[in-house]
């Protein structure tokens, strides 16, 4: 696609610049104008994360596979009722068996406590991490977040499990911003999928979310869609 844009527009650009030199300026400014809503076109008709550099790869998931989506009150599907949560839905988009372990109001910190008996449990294949929701709101340290999710995703591996990590957006004075560095960053370091802007684009929007930091019914079936198509990307599914 990269391809066919560059092609078209760089195109139009010879175009463009042999008209200017008879006068027809105007005429060319139009189709300079066309080509670029027609790559912005192009650009928001595509999936999420289907723009940009290739995920990184996981193994092929079995039918019989179990994902394991832990997290807090996001995997927990607050602001949906029973049944919209995202691993709900995830679970009918992918085949394969989505267990939820979401804690409402938990920090990373209790989630370390807590992955390894829930690792034992489920034995899971791969393991969704969405956390750090809280520890933004309560201004803990991003340095000890980012390491909290560091030593869960090592933990996640050494059980066996490939892991997928969500970025949270940082909710402030009442103004929505982007996830943290420390995520994207976090994820760098292992090499594994991430998306960091799926939240943030569901909660930027009003219908899709149930209030300022849990989406609702329709938001948590965005996420589930766009976890989907990561999958799919990265060779899960």
């Amino acid at each position: 696609m990269a391809g066919f844009t560059k092609r078209m527009c760089s195109g139009t650009a010879k175009q463009f610049g042999n008209a200017a030199r008879y006068g027809l300026f105007r005429r060319n400014r139009r189709v300079m104008t066309g080509c670029g809503v027609l790559v912005v076109a192009l650009m928001v008709s595509l999936p999420l994360h289907s723009w940009g550099r290739t995920a990184p790869r996981l193994s092929p998931l079995p039918r019989d596979a179990v994902v394991l989506a832990f997290g807090d009150s996001l995997t927990y599907g607050i602001g949906a009722v029973y049944g919209e949560s995202y691993p709900a839905v995830l679970e009918k988009l992918i085949g394969r068996k989505v267990v939820s372990a979401g804690m409402p109001g938990e920090l990373t910190a209790s989630g370390l406590r807590r992955l390894p008996q829930v690792l034992d449990k489920v034995n899971p294949r791969l393991v969704i991490l969405c956390h750090g929701c809280n520890d933004l709101i309560h201004g803990i340290d991003e340095r000890q977040v980012a390491n909290n999710l560091r030593a869960m995703i090592m933990m996640a591996q050494e059980h066996g499990a490939e892991v997928v990590l969500i970025g949270v957006p940082r909710f402030q004075q009442r103004v929505l911003n982007p996830p943290p560095r420390l995520y994207r960053s976090v994820a760098g370091e292992f090499g594994i999928p991430y998306t960091g802007d799926a939240l943030q684009v569901i909660l930027a929007n009003r219908s899709f979310r149930a209030d300022a930091v849990h989406p609702n019914g329709d938001g948590y079936r965005r996420l589930a869609e766009t976890l989907a198509h990561l999958l799919r990307m990265s060779g899960a599914i």
